[in-house]
């Protein structure tokens, strides 16, 4: 009688979860298995003979129960551990890894789909056999869960999710390391294509750095310092924060001696500190990050987020007395701030006093981006257009798109929805749909699309109904019957995050896959975050902190095209230049397209320079069927997700509060 083909695989790993190469891999038939020292290649006597029971089905579906003296631990997701105690059962699922012991002996269930069991059924896979398959599987299992399969347009839809699947591991992303662009955060638990072109904390927070300033709305000071340990013995260090309470308590306890705290005036109640940004600065230059992610350890490994980065030298003698936009955006942000002057020993300038006004000493003119800021305040007169919604609405007025952008649509994407009315919606529209085309007539209101991840989505997500922790909105905003016409699906299939539920937020305008312009902000949609206009649109009411950088089509010549000047030399993110010979290339218009439209992009006009964004999600999204059920934080919900966990769970893991 044949033997059953494997429905799994337990994969040995190191002690850093990397893949033990030297290792064989053990099959996981369906039925009963029992797995021990013996057969798993452990000579530690605390791993019992029969130290774990996995009971699979012919799915996939695997129950674990602990046989042996001793507990064993599941990292959910590769992450969150749970200790299972003798005698005690829990679900497992594809990319979970056993530690046999807690600490040691470390094992990835790796989980095959049956139409994939035939080309890994053998015991002995090597390791390339293994991935590849695990690989094909991840792709086979999205696909079906990502497509309806019952209605003639998912046959369509289906050829559009394979020709977009591979496009982040396959694309030619030529400035993928140029300030003109952003770029992705890395994700545990998904493929490795999927972060071939992401970056972690270390990645972009590293050299010579003699002050920093860190600002956010959560700081996480001993995940911070172990992931930078750096930040404890630079001269200076500038926290920003949101905190109060007993979090600030915590803070002020745990920081050390070389940094200061502070927390932003909020002179209008139920406002944030939410802005989340890192300037960094060097012997001979600073480094601006403004990114989506708070300063813990979720944000940075289990969710879909981004940032952005540009480098700056400091001026030199030839450099105008005025500020180029960036630079008097930037300052001006600052000055809201209120922060304490701090005195720092300077490399270049001896002894120098870090107040907003010091930013100044650096050249911005190469700057890639628009700010786009948030400040608590009534707004009017000359300050009207400062900040929130009305800042972006004056910016995009001021750019010529082109003409298929007229009436073209919008999506919203963010992580907190507020209390909403149509007609602040409308106000909202109003400022997204700015810009002229090249006719100088308006472009015109668009279709305003709203992403949101359902309740499916939060449940079969890396983090199973954790995730919903950090999607806080209460069942009184989600559940306004206005906004059922927005309603669009969270699918990020192209970049590999279906199951990274999103901590990003961003807003653009679209045709097809080119974009007039994209939004990377930490702002909500709320209008606590954007503002709302009040006394005959002559006043903007805002209650909270926010930052962003706005991508434009911006015509680039020769010798404004930005240099590849670095912070850290070549020190693993160097930036690249769109033109890295600096070369005069007369003028040139930026093209933004995303991932899926690159190729298409540079096939039809080569006289535009044509900037990849790693727009994360599908465009066009998906509207809601009827079946979809917006995700709310309030809801009970009692299908249990991936971890075997209901909602509420008895541990959540954090909040992130937006009014």
């Amino acid at each position: 009688m044949a033997q059953s083909s494997p429905v799994g695989f337990l994969v040995p790993l190191n002690s850093d979860l990397s893949v033990d190469g030297a290792a064989e891999q053990v099959p996981i038939l369906p039925g009963t298995n029992s797995f021990g020292r013996n057969n798993l290649g452990v000579v530690d006597r605390r791993v019992s003979r029969h130290h774990i029971i996995l009971h699979a089905s012919e799915g996939g579906a695997a129950e674990l129960a602990v046989e042996g003296a001793n507990p064993v631990v599941i990292r959910c997701g590769g992450e969150e551990r749970k200790k299972l105690s003798p005698r005690s059962k829990a679900y497992i699922v594809d990319g979970d890894v056993l530690e046999l012991i807690p600490g040691r002996y470390f094992f990835r269930y790796v989980l095959l789909d049956c139409s994939e069991r035939s080309s890994c059924s053998r015991a002995n896979t090597n390791r390339s056999q293994v991935e590849a398959c695990s690989e094909e599987v991840w792709r086979h299992k999205r696909r079906k869960h990502d497509v309806e399969e019952d209605t003639p347009e998912a046959k369509s839809s289906e050829i559009l999710v394979d020709s977009s699947f591979a496009t982040i591991r396959h694309s030619r992303i030529s400035d993928e390391r140029s300030p003109a662009a952003f770029r992705l955060l890395q994700v545990k638990g998904i493929p490795s294509w999927a972060n071939s072109s992401a970056v972690g904390l270390q990645d972009v927070v590293q050299g010579n750095v003699i002050f920093a300033v860190l600002s956010n709305y959560m700081v996480d000071i001993d995940w911070l310092l172990s992931e930078c340990p750096f930040l404890e013995i630079i001269p200076r260090v500038l926290v920003i924060h949101g905190e109060s309470g007993a979090s600030l308590d915590i803070m002020k306890m745990k920081k050390p001696s070389n940094w200061v705290l502070h927390r932003p005036p909020l002179p209008i109640s139920y406002g944030t500190h939410h802005s989340k940004a890192m300037l960094l600065v060097y012997p001979h230059g600073l480094r601006v990050i403004i990114h989506t992610a708070n300063l813990i350890y979720v944000d940075w490994n289990n969710k879909t987020q981004a940032l952005w980065m540009q480098d700056f030298p400091l001026k030199n003698d030839s450099a105008g007395k005025g500020g180029c936009p960036f630079e008097n955006d930037l300052v001006d942000y600052l000055n809201s701030l209120k922060w304490p002057e701090l005195n720092v020993s300077y490399e270049s300038i001896g002894q120098a006093r870090i107040n907003p006004s010091f930013f100044r000493r650096f050249d911005f003119s190469c700057a890639m981006v628009r700010l786009v800021a948030s400040v608590p305040g009534y707004h009017t007169g000359s300050n009207l257009k400062k900040w929130g919604h009305m800042k972006l609405r004056s910016t995009l007025e001021n750019f010529t798109f082109d003409d298929d952008f007229k009436g073209s649509s919008l999506v919203y994407q963010f992580s907190s929805l507020g209390s909403l009315d149509e007609k602040w919606l409308s106000e909202f529209a109003s400022s997204l749909s700015s810009g002229v085309s090249n006719d100088k007539s308006p472009l015109g209101p668009g279709k305003a699309q709203i992403i949101w991840p359902t309740v499916e989505d939060v449940r079969c997500s890396l983090e199973g109904y954790a995730a919903g922790s950090a999607i806080p909105s209460p069942m009184r905003n989600v559940e306004k019957e206005f906004l059922k016409k927005y309603w669009v699906r969270w699918k990020a299939t192209q970049t590999g995050r279906c199951r990274a539920m999103p901590h990003i937020k961003s807003y653009t305008r679209y045709s097809g896959q080119r974009l007039a312009w994209f939004l990377l902000t930490s702002a909500n949609l709320s209008k606590a975050a954007w503002g709302a206009l009040q006394k005959n649109n002559s006043q903007l009411f805002i209650r909270s902190y926010e930052l962003g950088v706005l991508f434009l089509p911006m015509p680039l010549q020769g010798s404004h095209l930005p240099a590849s000047f670095s912070c850290t030399d070549d020190n693993g993110f160097e930036q690249a230049s769109p033109n890295p010979k600096g070369t005069l290339v007369g003028m040139r218009h930026t093209c933004l397209v995303t991932l899926s439209g690159q190729k298409t992009a540079e096939e039809t006009d080569s006289s535009d320079h044509v900037i990849t964004l790693p727009v994360p999600y599908e465009l066009p999204p998906r509207p809601y069927t009827s079946e979809d059920v917006p995700w709310s934080w309030e809801r009970q919900y009692t299908k249990k997700d991936v971890h075997g966990q209901v909602w509420p769970c008895k541990v959540q893991l954090y909040m992130e509060r937006d009014p």
